[in-house]
């Protein structure tokens, strides 16, 4: 079974893409940015801590919603627009992370320097999770 995970404790998507993707045990998190859900602006202009935390917490609600948690993570794909965002990134992406998965647990992670698609944007992050009950 292949159903779309909809909810408006997330950003709404731009595009035609749904905020996650169920199939199977499986639950796909889109690409998620820094978007405050309220306003709907970025958060955390020229800061990419405080958008990576923004971002994290924009796909937790979306994993949420498709009955997981950042425990149930395999894999986390982070795009940075610049190299010089490494440090920070990371710093903010370990708080976060580790405040909810063990450390003996945590998903595998990918990070690729890229140009995101939105001015102000330094920090996208998608998340693939496996379902413990679908």
């Amino acid at each position: 079974m292949r159903y779309s995970i909809d909810t408006n404790t997330a950003p709404r998507p731009a595009n035609a893409f749904a905020q996650g993707a169920v199939r199977g045990p499986l639950l796909q998190v889109s690409g998620q940015g820094p978007v405050d859900i309220e306003s709907g602006e970025f958060v955390g202009l020229g800061d990419a801590a405080v958008q990576t935390r923004r971002t994290l917490e924009n796909i937790e609600a979306i994993l949420v919603a498709g009955g997981a948690t950042f425990a149930d993570a395999l894999q986390v794909r982070v795009f940075l627009t610049s190299r010089d965002d490494f440090a920070a990134m990371n710093a903010a992406y370990n708080e976060f992370v580790l405040e909810r998965v063990a450390a003996d647990a945590l998903p595998a992670r990918t990070t690729v320097m890229t140009g995101l698609p939105f001015e102000g944007m330094l920090v996208e992050i998608d998340v693939l999770a496996v379902l413990t009950q679908n």
